[in-house]
């Protein structure tokens, strides 16, 4: 899987920006805040439907402008694939696959996988469960389509309970159909808790793996799902779905108070330990960000294993941040993996990437081809 074609128009800060790309490195450099991530991030939102910074689509549009346009063009073994992205502001963003509208944003998925890997990744670790659960979601979503339907569908039903839950602080509904969405919230937040239990799992047997050999077998990585419904592992979805049903019988009385559902998807976490101890709590700024990287690599075998074809790979700002041990760790694991860099001295990568690449200068929004990188010079004349 790569990327072929790139074309912006009004995205941040590139008024119009059209790229072709090398199957294997793509090396963007240049000085900070020149625009080297917005062409990372247009690449991200054609495979997730979603910016990797933003919820708001509006942020995204370039100062002055009230529209932004990404096109893209996948290649996948023997087909290609066109994908378009629009947004007009005060309309709903909007989304063509081979030049055919598609009403809902899940049916981007699948289309092009990606692993974005940033200095933001910390945030996984550092922060509270919502990054994590953002992690779970986008790269299952990218994996199993229905995976991201389940997520629209139990919005929808929570945020309707939620609502029943806050009319009836005032005795303002009918309290027996309560059970009516109880049923249908535990229907959808079962299949979605099945689903990240089995990802973790099969996630941990990878990270403690690649982990292993990063730090030669010093340090222990696991990563334990830990959902705000008592389940056990192995439970089938229909048992999960009726420990669902009963925590938020036991919790009704509590949920009224609050006017808020108290359990389920929406408040799951997963625990990230270093031999035996919490990470985030315990873990250095070194040991974070290399069980990240086992993590991201782990993730990207996991996208080949299941889809038969390796993800393309954004590293944005990265090598800066790994060791050399570590940063030679990252290329040994990147063959015939089409692979995306930010960074600010393109000379790192002279002698270290093998096979053809592609070198482009960026400077105030525009991108100037430059295969010649030691030539700084001539790239900005």
């Amino acid at each position: 899987m790569n990327v072929k074609y790139l074309k912006l128009v009004n995205f941040r800060n590139y008024e119009k920006l059209e790229m072709e790309f090398e199957d294997g490195f793509n090396i963007l450099y240049g000085q900070n805040a020149q625009g080297k991530t917005n062409v990372l991030e247009a690449v991200f939102l054609c495979s997730s439907g979603r910016s990797h910074r933003t919820a708001k689509d509006h942020d995204i549009v370039k100062i002055g402008k009230d529209e932004y346009g990404v096109k893209l063009l996948v290649g996948k073994k023997d087909t290609e694939t066109l994908i378009e992205v629009t947004y007009k502001k005060d309309e709903k963003k909007k989304v063509r696959i081979n030049e055919i509208p598609v009403q809902k944003i899940g049916s981007l998925m699948g289309c092009l996988n990606t692993v974005m890997f940033s200095p933001e990744d910390l945030l996984i670790i550092k922060e509270g469960p919502q990054e994590r659960r953002r992690f779970l979601d986008i790269t299952i979503s990218q994996l199993k389509p229905s995976y991201f339907y389940n997520l629209q569908q139990y919005a929808r039903v929570l945020e309707q309970r939620n609502s029943l839950l806050k009319r009836l602080q005032y005795a303002g509904a009918r309290a027996d159909t309560l059970e009516v969405w109880n049923k249908s919230l535990a229907e959808t937040g079962a299949k979605i808790i099945k689903t990240r239990a089995e990802f973790i799992r099969r996630l941990n047997i990878k990270v403690g793996s690649c982990h292993g050999r990063l730090t030669a077998g010093n340090e222990k990585l696991e990563m334990e799902y830990a959902p705000s419904v008592e389940v056990d592992e192995g439970m089938e979805t229909g048992e999960i779905e009726e420990v669902f049903v009963k925590t938020m019988e036991r919790e009704y009385r509590k949920e009224i108070e609050k006017g808020s559902t108290m359990c389920g998807p929406q408040r799951d976490d997963f625990d990230i330990r270093l031999n035996g101890i919490s990470l985030k709590m315990f873990g250095s700024q070194g040991q974070q960000r290399t069980a990240i990287l086992s993590v991201k690599l782990s993730e990207l075998d996991i996208m080949k294993e299941e889809t038969d074809e390796s993800p393309v790979l954004l590293l944005d700002d990265v090598m800066s941040e790994l060791d050399s041990k570590r940063q030679q760790y990252l290329f040994d694991n990147l063959d015939e993996i089409q692979t995306f860099i930010t960074c600010t001295d393109s000379a790192f990568f002279c002698g270290r990437i093998k096979g053809k690449s592609g070198f482009f200068y960026v400077e105030k929004g525009k991108v100037m081809r430059n295969d010649s990188p030691n030539n700084l010079q001539s790239a900005i004349n």
